[in-house]
């Protein structure tokens, strides 16, 4: 009976060790993507024209690991908008300006913008995967640039961000 008991305390044992390691690999995973994000290297261009309120770009994204690039496209995608805009290109896309006209509210709000794109955060509401979406991916030196279509909501960002006191208002002013 005690042979039972130790033998059931060690397949017990064993589990859990191997739920830690799952977890802490599944962690370790998105802290790297979240450093990878930190840096904002990212390229972002217009694909077509979307439904109103809305922006349908292509957001290339780099890492050292495709997958990370890949799901931290959205992310990029929401930033690019807010910070970066794009310039006009094919398929009746007109130039976009980013949403802040202030290149400093990124430190000047840095708490807001720790939380909103943190995983999981805010930005997640105003961004949607284009419906068939097969990410390109090209190997660059050492790391991966991979691109993927997604749907910004920039009226509802706006929106937002304008509540939040991050970016002025349309109509308050010049």
């Amino acid at each position: 009976m005690m042979k039972t008991i130790i033998n059931k305390v060690s397949i017990l044992t064993l589990c859990f060790l191997a739920f830690s390691l799952v977890s802490n690999a599944q962690i370790n995973k998105k802290k790297k993507a979240n450093k990878d994000t930190e840096n904002w290297r990212y390229e972002i261009e217009c694909v077509g024209i979307g439904k109103p309120g809305t922006k349908v770009v292509r957001v290339w994204s780099y890492s050292k690991k495709a997958t990370i690039a890949q799901t931290q496209s959205k992310k990029n995608a929401v930033h690019g908008l807010i910070f970066q805009g794009y310039a006009a290109g094919g398929q009746g896309c007109t130039a976009q300006k980013p949403l802040s006209n202030n290149p400093a509210v990124e430190q000047e709000k840095e708490d807001f913008f720790k939380d909103f794109f943190a995983e999981g955060g805010k930005y997640m509401k105003f961004v949607s995967m284009s419906g068939d979406n097969v990410p390109t991916v090209v190997k660059v030196g050492k790391e991966y640039k991979v691109g993927v279509v997604v749907v910004v909501m920039t009226d509802n960002l706006r929106k937002d961000l304008e509540a939040a006191g991050v970016v002025r208002g349309l109509s308050s002013g010049f």
